[in-house]
C-alpha cells in the first residue's frame, strides 16, 4: 500500500496527520469488497460470488459497500502511518464521527487525530546524584540477617511478673460483645498488640491491663461530642477479662547454641557463611537498584505537574495486565490475593494508580531525557532487541511488528534503556550503610 503522510506539531498531546492513499490501493479495496460481499452473501438469481455491482448497490447499498472498503483501507494504512510516523498512540486514532468515504479512481484523504505522550521537559538535565550501599557485606547487614534468623526460633512465654501489657506482649483474654465487636468475641481469645490491624482504640485500651484485670471498652467512631453537647451514641463496646500475658522471648546466638541451631562449630563460620549469601543476592540484586533509584531521580526532575489523563490509563492499564498475568501464572486469584493481604479492591486500585502515575512520570522523563541526549534506536539495536528476546524467527517477527504497527513501542522502550544506562554510568554515588543508619536513626527516636 501506497500512504503519505503529513503532520501538524503536537499540541496538548495530540498530533494532527493528514493521511493519503494512493487511488490505485483504493480502488483494489472497494473491488475486493465487492467480491467478498458477492461471495458472503446469496443474491437472488446469481450463483454465489457472481451478482454484479448494480444488484449489490441495490441490496446492500453503495454506501454500505464503500464504507466496508473505507474500513479496511484505514486498518490496512494505520500501521503504516504509526511507523511513519514513528509514534505510540495514546487509545484508539480518531478519524471523526462520520469521516468521507473513500471513491474509485481517486485519491483518498482523510485526517487522523492522534493523542500522543507530551513533550515535557526537565530541570536538569545532569546525572542525579544517589545512594548505595557497599557490594560487600556490612557488619549492621550481617546483624540485621541472624536477627532474622534468631527471629525463626522466638517463642512465647508467659509473664509472671506483676506489669501491664506492652507493645510487643501477646495477650488471651476472654471476649463479650455488646456492641458491633463480635469479630473479637469469645474465650481465651489472642491479640497481638502489635498487630496494626486490630482497631487502634481496641488495642489501647488492652495495652497496661494486667492478669485477671476486667473492664468495659467503649469507643465511638471519631470519639467527637455531639453538636449539642450530648456524648454520641456508642458504636464500639465489649467486656474484655485479661487470662494470660505472654511475652516474646528471641533465643541469644552463643557458641553452645549455634551447631544445634544452625550446623556451624562457631559463630564465627555462621557469620562468614551469612556474609557470602548476602554479597551473592547483592551482586543479583545491585545492578537493578541503582537502575531504580537513577529513574526515580531522574523522576523528581520531571516539570509536568500532572501526567495527562490517557497516558496515566495506559500506563495503569499495563501495570494492571502485568500484575494480573503474575497471579494467574501462581494459580492465585484477584480475590484470593486481596484476602491473603487484608486488603480491598477499592485499596489495590488506588495503589495500582499511584504506582501507575509514578511510572508515568519516570517513563516521560526518561523521555525527555532521551530526547535531549539525541538517543535513536538503529536497525541494529532492533535486530538486537529481537535477538535478545529469543523470537526462533527474527526476521519474520520484525516484518510483524512492522506490519502491525508496534515498531516505534520498540523504539520508545530502546531508546529509553539507553538513557537509563547513561544514568547508571553517570550517577554520581555516596556508598552508605543503610542498614547501620537506620539502625541509628530508630536509636534516636526512641
Amino acid at each position: 500500500m501506497n500512504i503519505t503522510v503529513n503532520t501538524e506539531k503536537p499540541e496538548s498531546g495530540q498530533l494532527i496527520a493528514t493521511l493519503t492513499i494512493a487511488k490505485k490501493d483504493v480502488d483494489a479495496a472497494i473491488k475486493k469488497t465487492y467480491r467478498e460481499i458477492a461471495r458472503k452473501y446469496a443474491f437472488q438469481g446469481f450463483r454465489r460470488g457472481r451478482a454484479p455491482r448494480p444488484v449489490i448497490d441495490g441490496i446492500v447499498g453503495r454506501e454500505a459497500v464503500l464504507a466496508d472498503a473505507t474500513n479496511s483501507l484505514l486498518v490496512e494504512a494505520e500501521p503504516l502511518m504509526l511507523e511513519q510516523l514513528d509514534i505510540v498512540p495514546l487509545g484508539q486514532i480518531d478519524y471523526g464521527e462520520n469521516p468521507d468515504l473513500a471513491q474509485e479512481k481517486s485519491d483518498y484523504t482523510i485526517e487522523a487525530k492522534i493523542a500522543v505522550r507530551p513533550d515535557v521537559e526537565l530541570d536538569s538535565y545532569d546525572a542525579p546524584a544517589i545512594e548505595m550501599p557497599p557490594e560487600e557485606a556490612t557488619e549492621a547487614e550481617i546483624d540485621r540477617q541472624l536477627d532474622m534468623l534468631l527471629s525463626y526460633r522466638t517463642t512465647f512465654e508467659d509473664v509472671e511478673e506483676d506489669r501491664g501489657a506492652e507493645e510487643a506482649d501477646i495477650i488471651l483474654a476472654d471476649v463479650e460483645s455488646i456492641n458491633n465487636l463480635r469479630e473479637y468475641e469469645g474465650e481465651n481469645r489472642m491479640f497481638s498488640l502489635s498487630d496494626l490491624s486490630l482497631h487502634e482504640e481496641w488495642r489501647q485500651a488492652l495495652l497496661g491491663m494486667k492478669k485477671g484485670e476486667e473492664k468495659e471498652v467503649r469507643w465511638t467512631i471519631d470519639g467527637v461530642p455531639k453538636e449539642d453537647g450530648e456524648t454520641p451514641e456508642i458504636l464500639f463496646a465489649a467486656k474484655v477479662k485479661v487470662n494470660a500475658i505472654r511475652q516474646t522471648v528471641t533465643p541469644e546466638l552463643t557458641e553452645e547454641n549455634v551447631q544445634d541451631d544452625f550446623g556451624f562449630e562457631t559463630i564465627a563460620e555462621l557469620r562468614d557463611a551469612v556474609k557470602e549469601e548476602i554479597e551473592e543476592d547483592k551482586s543479583r540484586s545491585l545492578p537493578r537498584l541503582k537502575e531504580d533509584r537513577v529513574v526515580e531521580a531522574i523522576g523528581a526532575h520531571l516539570t509536568l505537574e500532572e501526567v495527562p489523563e490517557a497516558y496515566g490509563e495506559q500506563v495503569f492499564q499495563e501495570l494492571a495486565n502485568q500484575f494480573l498475568t503474575q497471579l494467574q501464572g501462581q494459580g492465585m486469584s484477584l480475590d484470593a490475593y486481596l484476602k491473603a493481604n487484608g486488603s480491598t479492591s477499592d485499596d489495590f486500585v488506588k495503589g495500582l494508580r499511584e504506582q501507575a502515575d509514578e511510572r508515568a512520570r519516570q517513563s516521560l522523563a526518561l523521555d525527555a531525557l532521551a530526547d535531549h541526549l539525541g538517543f535513536e534506536a538503529t536497525d541494529e539495536d532492533l535486530r538486537e532487541e529481537f535477538e535478545k528476546a529469543g523470537v526462533p524467527d527474527v526476521d519474520a517477527a520484525m516484518k510483524e511488528f512492522y506490519s502491525e504497527g508496534r515498531m516505534p513501542a520498540v523504539r520508545e522502550s530502546i531508546r529509553r534503556t539507553k538513557a537509563v544506562n547513561w544514568l547508571v554510568e553517570n550517577a554520581e554515588v555516596t556508598v552508605v550503610d543503610e542498614i547501620a543508619r537506620s539502625a541509628e536513626e530508630a536509636d534516636d527516636n526512641e
